[in-house]
């Protein structure tokens, strides 16, 4: 994906965990984290307690959404996804992306990636790996104050 670009509907899921999401329900009032993450993924594991600190830092003015993105067989399987997911406290709705289909229309090649896109749905910001969470946050940050501007 490019910069500007709309978000993708998030269509193709094989399950959602934690509730289900719409690209609509994504975007007119507030910006959007998307993180792609894997059960196999070990600096998606390092990082998620910061993304669960943003979750609940910005719960009023960021929607956050998980995308489980399969590298192996082994990613399938569902209960260890759930499984993880508890673990790792993931409670913000998980896109279950067994089959790659969203992670296609992101254009996506990496776990942990990050896609932040402001209210009305249009990226601003992408990164992938591990390191960087200072720089999501000023990017997130960013594009939340051009948003409380705006009203």
């Amino acid at each position: 994906m490019k910069l500007r670009e709309q978000m993708p509907e998030l269509n193709g899921a094989v399950e959602w965990l934690n509730g289900q999401v719409t690209k609509e329900d994504l975007t007119g009032e507030k910006p959007t984290l998307i993180h792609f993450w894997s059960v196999s993924c070990h600096l998606c594991k390092e990082a998620m307690p910061q993304v669960n600190q943003f979750r609940d830092e910005y719960k009023d003015r960021l929607n956050v959404v998980a995308v489980h993105m399969p590298r192996s067989e082994d990613d399938l399987d569902m209960e260890a996804i759930k499984k993880t997911a508890e673990e790792h406290s993931i409670s913000q709705p998980i896109f279950v992306d067994s089959e790659h289909k969203l992670t296609d229309a992101f254009e996506n090649q990496y776990v942990p990636a990050y896609y932040v896109f402001d209210k009305d749905g249009n990226l601003r910001h992408f990164q992938a790996g591990g390191s960087g969470m200072k720089m999501l946050e000023k990017r997130v940050n960013r594009v939340l104050s051009e948003t409380e501007a705006a009203e």
